[in-house]
Parts: structure tokens; sequence; C-alpha cells
């Protein structure tokens, strides 16, 4: 017996599991670039970039306003470790609740 079905319309209504997964993945991606633009601050100082140029500058006012409630937790003698502390640990915090939330968006 052969499936006498149409083919699928592709302007069909999708159900909502599709909208979820795209919600999870836009979540996550969100979550992915903050903690890029942390991670590669933390490169940048610890290479010792130069801080006047536009790039850099870029990346270091994006960093310091994602990271701007988290600025000071620690304060070491070490500027390197300072900096790699204090940019740290908000990236790993976005990275931890921004991957928790799309798995629970995509569980839906």
């Amino acid at each position: 017996m052969s499936n006498t079905d149409p083919l699928p319309n592709p302007h069909a209504y999708r159900p909502p599991r599709d909208t979820a997964r795209r919600a999870a993945l836009t979540v996550q991606t969100i979550a992915d670039v903050a903690a890029g633009f942390l991670v590669l601050w933390i490169l940048l100082d610890l290479l010792g970039a130069n801080e006047g140029n536009v790039f850099v500058e870029f990346v270091h006012a994006v960093a310091g306003w994602l990271a701007g409630w988290a600025q000071d937790i620690f304060t070491m003698d070490t500027e390197s470790l300072r900096v790699l502390l204090n940019y740290g640990l908000p990236a790993v915090i976005y990275l931890a609740i921004g991957h928790g939330t799309a798995a629970r968006i995509g569980r839906v």
C-alpha cells in the first residue's frame, strides 16, 4: 500500500516546538556572544593590545558594559589576574544562565 497523502505545504503552520527551538537557539547565541566579548577582552588585555586602537577600545567598552555589575569584585595586586577574574566570572555566569535557559526553553 502506498502513501497517497499530498506533499506537506511549506507555508503550513509550524508547531510551537519549532518556535521553542528557535527561541532557545537565540538565547544561547546571545549568551555566547556576550561571553565571547568578555573572553576577547581578557585575551587582548593579557596580550597587551594597544588600547588606543579603535577595535580594542570597542571590545573594552562592550566588555566593560557587560561586566559592569561585577567590576572590582576581586581586587588583586596583579592587574592581569584582576582582569581575568573580574571579566571571567561574568563570562562563566552568562554562559551558565544562557545555556541553562536555552535548555529549559528547548524542552517545551
